[in-house]
């Protein structure tokens, strides 16, 4: 697919400091017409429901504290003293653009919830990445399947997610999810231009996200406490950085595909309480590495029904996924500047949002979506784990089921604050509209418009009775032209959507000049790595440390009080994996169109000697490049 770009048409003034990261991934749940209905989630920065609730007003005010959501910057000319001149105003406000663009999925037949995968492109949403900007491109959002449960209460009392009285009676949209995929994330420390991935597990009715195997959805610099942790790193060559995975700068066209698969490496626990034996292992299909990369360990899923024993057995651990739904690109914060006119015109500038373009004018975004059932690889896992015949780990596509989807069509507004409400955005279908292509592929149709280029949401509208219409920029005053965003890494402060709650403690005000570190006691350190430290530079600026561990011995496990023969059996499990499960094999079928992309080369290693098999690199800290030299040194001296 050949791919158009127009980064020149972003004229905004950059200083000459231009690093970036990427923001956010998101799926949504939505209507009929393409409005957000009770299920959509944010997968990233998850918004409440409840809009008269407590917690929105706290939320609200954090984020005026931060000086992006609703802050007006005045950019006024000096006011003349002809009172017959035009004035104007000019104020920067954080969503200038929300809403949903995706498609739907009709419900999965009964047994094929035990895999769920796509492939998505990947492609640089921005020019440069921007300050207060999130949005996720296309992704999904799974959640455990409860279909006969119509009253009771998945998310007790004590959880965040219990106070969102919309989601109610059974608050099952909202118990626990697997989410994360591809984005641009506020959260991010390092910036470097193409979106980044990260894993996202909810276990516990949004009191938390679980990321990486030692780190939450980036609200926290420090590892997690160890009773928290619940992603294990699986892969023996490839590293998981805690500000999520880089990819080759070289996106045209290209896709990576993902599945979430059940597979069988614990046993049932009786517990308390019990826990099932399902766990859900990302793989990973690029160019240059193709496998699992780590798994959400079944106790992560089933630790919240130990005081609410009533949800035994309805969690992720024990039960099959669905998707929702459907997917969708989720624009969540999006900063914007806003031109009051003395005449009482109101015009709108966005940041420039850029798509791949292919020769008819579209624009994939998604395609080969498929679920699968355990016959697909759980149960041949599991009969290999008890001393059946070796599994290649190829995903038997006998036992897969292609969903006919569908478009949604586009719902966005302009000016709303933390989803209440908002200007609904008209005149799109003149420019662009979601289709699904004859090969069951999802995406956009560019139209010849007068507005932008095919490819480039317009980035000028102006408020036309109650909606916000697309003008040409030969319409829009030249002091809202030269308005400039913020680019990223000029924030010094994240402040997660949890800051002020009442229900979860803890500090959700995150500098982000802090780099994220793991503690030197407990899980970290006892059993404790076979290696001396490594670090890799990646190519949004940072550096990440890492250690060798025993798999068995990785901090994520240390919490558990496994038997020797527990911890025996998963060992020689993960063995059989490193040894058959290679990462120039094929897992995934692969993309019905495009190439693959590449996932930053410094990511995927090859084990030390003696440690080829059994042994996973975890990572122990990541910051800036300028930042770990330092600490080097330091360590170095300290004989770390």
């Amino acid at each position: 697919m050949g791919i158009v770009y127009h980064p020149a048409v972003n004229r905004e003034a950059l200083p000459a400091e231009q690093h970036g990261s990427v923001a956010g991934l998101a799926v949504a749940d939505l209507s009929e017409d393409g409005t957000e209905s009770g299920n959509a989630r944010n997968a990233g920065e998850i918004e409440p429901c409840n809009k008269n609730s407590a917690m929105y007003l706290q939320l609200l005010v954090g984020s005026l504290l931060l000086g992006i959501s609703g802050l007006l910057i005045h950019a006024t000319n000096p006011q003349p003293k002809d009172p017959a001149k035009k004035t104007y105003e000019i104020s920067q406000r954080a969503n200038g653009l929300h809403g949903y663009i995706g498609y739907r999925s009709p419900r999965r037949p009964d047994g094929f919830g035990a895999g769920i995968g796509f492939y998505t492109a990947v492609w640089p949403l921005v020019a440069q990445p921007l300050a207060g900007f999130q949005i996720g491109l296309p992704g999904n959002w799974i959640i455990p399947d409860n279909p006969d449960n119509t009253d009771l209460a998945c998310c007790p009392e004590g959880t965040i997610a219990r106070t969102w009285e919309p989601r109610g009676p059974t608050w099952a949209s909202v118990f626990q999810t697997q989410e994360g995929g591809l984005g641009y994330w506020r959260g991010n420390r390092f910036h470097y231009g193409p979106p980044k991935f990260s894993m996202n597990g909810v276990p516990d009715c949004y009191n938390s996200e679980i990321a990486s195997p030692g780190w939450p959805f980036f609200y926290r610099a420090a590892a997690l406490p160890e009773d928290h942790l619940g992603i294990a790193q699986l892969s023996n060559r490839m590293l998981v950085p805690p500000d999520g995975i880089t990819f080759v700068e070289d996106l045209e066209g290209k896709f990576l595909g993902y599945t979430h698969m059940m597979l069988p490496l614990t046993e049932k626990r009786e517990g308390p309480p019990p826990t099932g034996d399902q766990s859900w292992t990302l793989f990973l299909n690029a160019a240059n590495f193709k496998g699992p990369v780590a798994f959400y360990i079944p106790e992560m899923w089933s630790r919240l029904s130990k005081d609410y024993p009533a949800i035994e057995g309805m969690g992720l651990d024990a039960r099959e996924g669905t998707m929702g739904g459907g997917g969708a690109m989720e624009i969540n914060t999006v900063p914007s500047f806003e031109m009051k006119t003395a005449e009482g015109d109101l015009f709108v500038k966005i940041p420039q949002l850029q798509f791949p373009v292919d020769a008819q004018g579209r624009s994939v975004l998604v395609q080969d979506v498929t679920y699968y059932s355990k016959d697909a690889l759980f149960n041949p896992v599991k009969a290999w784990k008890n001393g059946g015949p070796a599994v290649s780990g190829t995903f038997l596509e006998a036992h897969s089921w292609k969903p006919a989807i569908s478009p949604r069509k586009i719902s966005l507004d302009g000016g709303a604050q933390l989803n209440a409400g908002g200007t609904h955005l008209g005149g799109l279908e003149t420019v662009v509209e979601t289709i699904v292509t004859d090969t069951n592929a999802f995406g956009l149709q560019w139209q010849e418009n007068p507005f932008s280029k095919q490819g480039l949401f317009p980035q000028y509208f102006k408020q036309v009775g109650e909606q916000r219409v697309p003008i040409p920029e030969s319409q829009v005053p030249e002091a809202l032209k030269a308005s400039a965003f913020a680019l990223a890494g000029t924030e010094k402060e994240y402040v997660n959507w949890r800051d002020g709650n009442e229900i979860v403690p803890g500090n959700f005000r995150i500098d982000k000049d802090l780099p994220y570190s793991t503690p030197t006691t407990g899980a970290w350190v006892q059993p404790g790595p076979v290696s001396e430290a490594y670090s890799v530079d990646l190519k949004d600026g940072s550096t990440v440390t890492y250690k060798w561990y025993r798999f068995i011995d990785q901090p994520s496990f240390q919490q558990f009080d496994w038997s020797a023969e527990e911890k025996a059996a998963l060992q020689r499990l993960v063995e059989k994996i490193h040894r058959d499960w290679t990462i120039d094999k094929s897992y995934m079928a692969p993309p019905s169109s495009g190439g693959l992309v590449s996932i930053d080369p410094v990511l995927i290693l090859s084990p030390p000697a003696g440690m080829e098999v059994g042994y996973v690199p975890i990572v122990i800290r990541q910051e800036r490049k300028l930042v770990a030299a330092t600490y080097r040194s330091e360590s170095a001296l300290a004989g770390k």
